[in-house]
């Protein structure tokens, strides 16, 4: 059995406040190095972190690693302010990646829905592996995070209107998923690979709404996952 968060059981996933951190100018994600690797959708992707630290989007079994313990990239000089997010959660991440998703319809989103290999090479008794998201440049209001149970059963799904700024932790390898981005440019956000610990624990729940917090302690249930937050300062310069 691998170490489980609480927060996360009931639906797989959490959305969590806006970022209210320092500015990271839209020049740290586009200045990047990307590379053309391909899933749910057309998507580019650009390693911050990866098994050894050279520019591989390659899963870190490919070099007999659990998805834990990255390494930086020389990408990460470009990028300090993604750098520092990442550092300043302090829990042991493995990939960190910056998605660039092309635009797209809905029909082609709902055919790229697919669950990731987060926990190949995971040892038993050790923290099972999630994601997390910082969006940082989108189509506001439009673009959709689409999670579902069962991947041919849409009564499962549960629809996340994204924005800039937006955080959230989601069990890829339990929910089928993609997003939904309409455009008309690319959006960007950073995904890490985080093994569930009291650290994830401590900072999932720092980051927690007030809403979402009253519903821990014992409060009404959550009846939308979709309500925006204050706005992020990620602004161009």
């Amino acid at each position: 059995m691998h170490y489980k968060l609480d927060v996360m059981a009931e639906k797989g996933f959490v959305v969590l406040k806006d970022y209210d951190g320092p500015a990271i100018a839209p020049r740290e994600w586009e200045s990047l190095e990307y590379m053309d690797w391909k899933s749910g959708g057309d998507t580019n992707f650009a390693p911050l972190a990866s098994a050894t630290g050279e520019m591989d989007c390659r899963g870190f079994w490919d070099h007999g690693k659990a998805d834990k313990y990255g390494v930086w990239t020389s990408n990460c000089q470009i990028a300090p302010s993604l750098v520092n997010y990442v550092g300043k959660i302090g829990g042991n991440y493995g990939r960190v990646r910056v998605i660039k998703l092309n635009p797209s319809d809905e029909a082609t989103a709902l055919r790229q829905l697919h669950l990731d290999d987060n926990n190949r090479l995971n040892p038993e008794g050790t923290g099972w592996v999630v994601r997390s998201w910082l969006e940082l440049d989108d189509t506001a209001g439009q673009s959709v995070f689409i999670l579902r149970e069962d991947k041919e059963d849409p009564s499962t799904e549960t629809r996340i209107t994204l924005h800039p700024g937006m955080q959230l932790v989601i069990d890829t390898q339990r929910l089928w998923h993609v997003v939904w981005h309409p455009g008309p440019k690319p959006r960007y956000a950073l995904i890490t690979s985080w093994e569930s610990d009291k650290t994830i624990e401590g900072w999932i729940k720092r980051e927690l709404t007030g809403k979402k917090k009253r519903q821990l302690q014992g409060g009404r249930p959550e009846r939308t996952a979709s309500a925006r937050t204050q706005s992020a300062p990620l602004a161009r310069p």
